[in-house]
């Protein structure tokens, strides 16, 4: 497996730098590594893992997951519908599962309503949805790896607002 591909997956993390030690390259190799892995279409980007209820601008957005069940397409299967929804810019995410339902997809809305209505207008008009099932999310406890601190008092109620 490539070194600096490796790194990437047990210590996303690290900078160019420190992956460069740990897999005893040089950072010119290490950057020409990613840039290999960059066109190859295999390291996609950074992300950052925040915290958001920290911020009260950030605090007002809305996630959600849900749960699609659809009619795999003659020829296409699963991916066309798939490639379809992922192009929506509410979505974050999409998924093919195995289980209960087909798809798993993340949202995200500035408002309650805003998700509702990407549901009800956009996902679930689509052509080969059969149904869909919306889980909104309330409160994060681990995200992408990184526990996200808690700051309060035992006992004390979640705030819920539309």
């Amino acid at each position: 497996m490539n070194p600096v591909l490796k790194l990437l997956l047990e210590g996303g993390s690290l900078s160019t730098a420190q992956m460069a030690q740990v897999a005893g390259l040089s950072v010119a190799e290490v950057e020409q590594h990613l840039e290999q892995l960059k066109k190859d279409k295999i390291f996609l980007g950074w992300r950052p893992v925040l915290d958001l209820s920290r911020e009260a601008a950030a605090a007002a957005a809305v996630r959600a997951v849900i749960e699609v069940r659809v009619t795999p397409e003659r020829g296409g299967g699963f991916s066309r519908l798939a490639e379809r929804l992922a192009k929506f810019d509410e979505v974050e995410s999409c998924y093919l599962m195995s289980g209960a339902y087909d798809l798993l997809v993340f949202v995200n809305g500035s408002s309650l309503q805003k998700v509702a209505g990407f549901v009800s207008e956009k996902l679930s008009t689509l052509d080969g949805v059969l149904s869909t099932s919306t889980h909104f999310m309330l409160r994060a406890y681990k995200e992408g790896g990184f526990l996200i601190e808690q700051n309060e008092v035992e006992g004390q109620r979640l705030t819920v607002a539309p």
